[in-house]
This record gives structure tokens, C-alpha cells and sequence, in this order.
């Protein structure tokens, strides 16, 4: 969690890649990835996944296609095999029978439950909640957590959305200015005297940084 521009989104860019760190550390899995190359990249990003703020599917194809585009590119996995495993992911984000729609046929929180179609072993989370209606933040939460519950995923959320945070996380870490402020569980988040944690759970009003995190 954090205010804008403080650096959440540019962490799981970070994380999976997308940007390489002027300094520090980072290790996945056990790995220093700092120097990794792109094949080595690619082969450690197999085992991961990411959902964006705005739902990355391809227009062009439909539901089921969308989350078998992985399972295409990167297993050799047999098509009817493909085919068991797409509906069972839809099934577990509660898709079933939207396998033929196409991306424009679904509201805002169908395709992000379409985002949620993943089985990897660590997935990164970029404001999954953004845009939402409570009711529906609320349920896209749920899948969050049940996700991580039911298959074991390690699951890294930024989120402003502190029904979600509380829901969802083992851990909570608050960034500001580049650097975290905290760290802890759900029950030390909420009893902290740190100021600026207090705050933003009370969703007080920071002054906003228009640098793009």
C-alpha cells in the first residue's frame, strides 16, 4: 500500500522484469535476477503471472482462447488437456459458459476474473479492485484470497483498497517516497501508531504526486 507515485507498481515491474533496478537486490525464488538475461527471465516469468489495473486480454479472441494463450505458448500440453484445464480455471472464478464470449461481451468485473484465469506459482497483483463497485471489489477480493488458499500461489497485491489488503494479506508493507515506512500483519497494520499507516487507513487525504509509478 502507499500513496500515488510511490513506487508500488514500479516494485512489480521490478519483480517480474519489465524494469531492471539501478541498485539493490532483488531475488525470486531464491535467485539473484538482477542480471538475469532475457531467456533466463523468460523461463523464471513461466512460472509467474500478472494481472494488470486494466484488464490485458486480447480483443481478438475469445474467453477461452484469452487464458489458453499461455497454456499454448509455453507447455506442451495437449489441446484437450488445454481445453480441461481452461474451463477448470474459468470454473474457479466462476466463468463457466463464457468460453466463447469475446472481451467486449463481458462487464468490467468478468474481465477481471478472466485476469484471475492464472495457475502459476507467484502472481503479481497491480489494483485488481480499481474501478470496481464494492460489491464487486469485494468479490474480486474473495477470488484473491481463495486463489492463494487453493493452490498454494504466492500472491504480491498493490492495492489503495484496504477491504481488500485486510482480506487478502499475510503481511502488509506501506512504501512512501521509495522506501518502506512498514511492515507487518493485518492486526499490526490497523493497531500501528505509525502516522502515516493511520492515515491512509483512514483513507485521510495525501497530497497526490503526478509522477507515474
Amino acid at each position: 500500500i502507499g500513496p500515488s507515485g510511490t513506487g508500488k507498481s514500479t516494485t512489480l515491474k521490478l519483480l517480474i522484469g519489465l524494469l531492471e533496478p539501478m541498485g539493490g537486490s532483488v531475488r525470486i525464488k531464491g535467485r539473484e535476477v538482477n542480471h538475469f538475461t532475457e531467456k533466463q527471465w523468460n523461463d523464471l516469468r513461466l512460472h509467474m503471472g500478472m494481472v494488470f489495473q486494466y484488464s490485458a486480454l486480447f480483443d481478438f479472441l475469445t474467453v477461452e482462447e484469452n487464458v489458453a494463450f499461455g497454456l499454448k505458448q509455453h507447455t506442451h500440453m495437449l489441446t484437450d488437456d488445454i481445453k480441461l484445464r481452461v474451463r477448470d480455471l474459468l470454473s474457479s472464478v466462476g466463468l463457466s459458459g463464457n468460453e466463447k464470449a469475446y472481451p467486449a461481451e463481458l462487464s468490467g468485473g468478468m474481465k477481471k476474473r478472466v485476469g484471475l484465469a492464472l495457475d502459476p506459482e507467484i502472481i503479481l497483483y497491480d489494483e485488481p479492485t480499481a474501478g470496481l463497485d464494492p460489491i464487486m471489489a469485494a468479490n474480486i477480493s474473495q477470488l484473491i484470497l481463495d486463489t492463494k488458499r487453493k493452490r498454494g500461489i504466492t500472491s504480491i497485491l498493490v492495492t489503495h483498497d484496504m477491504a481488500s489488503a485486510f482480506l487478502c494479506a499475510d503481511r502488509i508493507l506501506m512504501l512512501n517516497q521509495g522506501k518502506i515506512v512498514f511492515s507487518g500483519t493485518p492486526h499490526e497494520a490497523r493497531h500501528t501508531n505509525q502516522p502515516l499507516v493511520k492515515a491512509f487507513i483512514r483513507s485521510d487525504l495525501f497530497e497526490e504526486n503526478p509522477t507515474k509509478e
